[in-house]
C-alpha cells in the first residue's frame, strides 16, 4: 500500500470525546474505513469534564420530553452493552423545605409519559435509602438514573473502533478542511508531538469536535451558531452518598450529588461564556461558594467532607437556523448534513446531546455518512457489548486475582490482559484508586498513554484522595524507565501536577492549603521542580 492509499479513508471523524469514539466504531462496525483525529488526549474536552451522571431521563422530563425520552431509551441500552463502566445505583429526586412539594406531582406524571420509572417514597423510606440526606426532606421520587465513567466509555468505545479497523490519532490537530469546488475531500492536520504536517483524504469528514468545531467550520465558510455554555463541579474527598441526588424542581445550579467511586460529585452550574475563553475555564469563588451551599442544603455532612478541586466544561449548544441571535437554544441531538444546508458536500457535524445520547449521536451522524456513501449497512451498537462488558461466567472468573479488582471497574473482563506475573507488576503504584504497575505497563502498550496526564485519564491514576500527591514522583519514574526518557520525567511530572494544582487553587483554604503548601515544598525542594516547570514547554525528546 503506497502512502497516499494509507492516508485515505472512507470516513474522517474529528474529536476524541465519547461521540467522536462512539462514530468511529458505529463507522468501523459497519466495515467502512475510518481514520479518528484528536487534537490533544482522548476525552480531553468536555467528554472528560462531566459529573459522570447517566440521566434515566427524569431531570429532563418536565422542560424537555424529547431528551428524557432519549436518555431513558439510551440508559437501558448503555446498561446492556457497557455494564462494566456503570455503577448501578439508582437516583432520588427529593423535596427540600426550600422546594414546592406539588412540583412532585408535575415531575412523576411527565416521567410516566416519558417511559421513566418512578416510584414515589415517603421520607422515612427516604432516609433508610439515603441516611446522608438532609433529614427534613419533605418527600422523594426514586429512578434509574446510575453513575458512568466516562473515561472507560471513551475507551472502549476506541479499543472496539480499533479492533474492527479503524485507525485513532490522538495529538493530532486538524488545521484545516480540504476543500475543492464545493466539497470537502479531508483534512490538514499538525501532529503536535513530531511538528509533522499531514493531509488526509475521505469522501465523508464527520465533525464531532463539540464546540471546538465551530471555528474548524468556520474557516470552511460555513456559519454554525454555537454558544458555549461552562459548567462547573466540585468534588468532595468522602463519598457520602449510596444513590444520584437531584432536588426535585426544575432544573437549577448546584442541584446533582453523584456517587463516583470513592468520591461525591456536587454539580452543576450552566453559564454562556465567550468562544475564545473555551482553552482556558476558570472556576470562580463564586460557582464555588454556590455549588458548596446548594450541596450543604442537600446533604449537611458535606460541610464536614474537604473539597478535592473543583473543575469545569463546556457545552455545545447550538441555535436553531432561523434563531441566529441563540434566543433558542437546543439541548438536545443536532445532526448538520452541509450538503443541503450550506453547499459543502461530504461534511457531516454531529452536536449538542449529552453523554448519555453519544451512542445515538453517532448512529444519526453513521447513518447519515453511510447513505452519502451508497452503503447498506445497519447499525449493531445496541445490541453489540463494547470490549470489557462481554457475556462472563462469574465476577470470580473475570475479577480474580483480587489486585485487578478496581481495574475490572476501569476496563472490565479486559483486566485480564493486565500484566500480573511478577511481584511487580502487581505492585500498587496509586493507593487511592488502586492501579497497578502492571496496569500502567498496559496503559502504555495497549492504550496509547504517553505522559502522565494520558495515564490519569486511562487509569485514574492521581485521581484520588491524594490528588497525585503520594503516587506522581514514582510513577514519572516509572514512565521514564518504561518510555526510555529519563530526562523527560522531571517535565512529566511537573506537568501533572500543574494540571492538578490548576483544580485545587479554587478551593485552596484550610486544611487543603496547608497540604498543598506542604507538596509544593517536598516537590521543589527535593526534586527540583521549579526548573522543570520552566522547562516543560520546551520540545519532547
Amino acid at each position: 500500500m503506497t502512502r497516499a492509499e494509507k492516508q485515505t479513508y472512507d470516513v474522517i471523524v474529528i474529536g476524541g470525546g465519547v461521540t467522536g469514539a462512539g462514530t468511529a466504531r458505529d463507522c468501523a462496525l459497519r466495515g467502512l474505513r475510518v481514520l479518528l483525529l484528536e487534537r490533544g488526549d482522548y476525552n480531553h474536552g468536555a467528554s472528560g469534564r462531566n459529573h459522570g451522571l447517566m440521566h434515566s431521563g427524569a431531570r429532563y422530563a418536565v422542560t424537555d420530553p424529547e431528551s428524557a425520552r432519549e436518555c431513558v431509551e439510551e440508559n437501558a441500552i448503555l446498561r446492556r452493552i457497557a455494564s462494566h463502566c456503570i455503577e448501578s445505583t439508582d437516583g432520588l429526586f427529593v423535596t427540600l423545605p426550600d422546594d414546592d412539594l406539588s412540583y412532585q406531582s408535575t415531575f412523576v406524571k411527565a416521567c410516566r409519559q416519558a417511559g421513566i420509572k418512578t416510584e414515589i417514597l415517603t421520607p422515612s423510606l427516604t432516609l433508610l435509602l439515603e441516611p446522608s440526606l438532609n433529614p427534613q426532606v419533605q418527600g422523594a421520587v426514586r429512578v434509574p438514573d446510575a453513575s458512568i465513567d466516562p473515561f472507560a466509555l471513551t475507551q472502549a468505545n476506541l479499543v472496539d473502533a480499533r479492533l474492527h479497523g479503524a485507525v485513532t490519532l490522538c495529538y493530532h490537530e486538524v488545521t484545516s478542511l480540504l476543500v475543492n469546488g464545493g466539497r470537502v475531500e479531508g483534512v490538514q492536520t499538525l501532529n503536535k508531538r513530531t511538528g509533522e504536517s499531514i493531509d488526509y483524504h475521505a469522501a465523508v469528514t464527520i465533525n464531532a469536535a463539540g464546540i471546538w468545531g465551530a471555528n474548524l467550520l468556520r474557516s470552511a465558510g460555513i456559519e454554525v451558531q454555537m454558544f458555549p455554555a461552562k459548567g462547573t463541579m466540585l468534588i468532595y474527598a468522602k463519598r457520602v452518598n449510596n444513590m444520584v441526588l437531584n432536588r426535585c424542581r426544575k432544573p437549577s445550579n448546584g442541584d446533582i450529588l453523584v456517587p463516583d467511586g470513592s468520591v461525591s460529585v456536587m454539580g452543576t452550574t450552566s453559564d454562556r461564556i465567550a468562544m475564545d475563553t473555551i482553552d482556558d475555564l476558570r472556576v470562580t469563588e463564586a460557582e464555588v461558594r454556590l455549588l458548596v451551599s446548594e450541596g450543604e442544603k442537600l446533604v449537611p455532612a458535606l460541610k464536614q467532607n474537604r473539597l478535592l478541586r473543583a473543575f469545569a466544561g463546556v457545552r455545545p449548544l447550538i441555535a436553531l437556523d432561523d434563531d441566529p441571535e441563540g434566543r433558542s437554544i437546543s439541548r438536545g441531538i443536532v445532526c448538520l448534513d452541509h450538503a443541503s444546508r450550506d453547499g459543502m458536500e461530504g461534511l457531516i457535524t454531529i452536536s449538542g446531546g449529552k453523554l448519555i445520547t453519544y451512542r445515538k449521536m453517532a448512529e444519526q451522524a453513521t447513518d447519515l455518512a453511510c447513505r452519502k456513501l451508497g452503503v447498506e449497512a445497519s447499525c449493531t451498537t445496541a445490541t453489540t457489548p463494547l470490549p470489557g462488558s462481554e457475556e462472563k461466567k462469574s465476577a470470580r472468573d473475570v475479577f480474580s486475582p483480587s489486585h485487578k479488582s478496581n481495574a475490572a471497574k476501569r476496563h472490565g473482563t479486559r483486566a485480564n490482559q493486565i500484566p500480573s506475573d511478577s511481584p511487580q507488576d502487581r505492585t500498587l503504584i496509586c493507593e487511592c484508586e488502586h492501579v497497578s504497575v502492571g496496569e500502567v505497563k498496559y496503559a502504555i502498550e495497549q492504550m496509547n498513554a504517553h505522559d502522565l496526564v494520558d495515564l490519569l485519564r486511562r487509569t485514574r491514576l492521581g485521581m484520588g484522595q491524594c490528588q497525585s500527591k503520594s503516587c506522581a514522583c514514582r510513577t514519572a519514574n516509572l514512565l521514564a524507565q518504561l518510555t526510555g526518557y529519563p530526562t523527560r520525567a522531571l517535565r512529566d511530572l511537573a506537568t501533572l501536577l500543574d494540571e492538578r494544582w490548576k483544580g485545587i487553587k479554587p478551593i485552596a483554604w484550610g486544611q487543603t492549603l496547608r497540604e498543598t503548601q506542604l507538596t509544593a515544598e517536598i516537590y521543589q525542594g527535593l526534586c527540583g521542580l521549579d526548573k522543570a516547570i520552566n522547562d516543560r514547554k520546551e520540545e519532547q525528546p
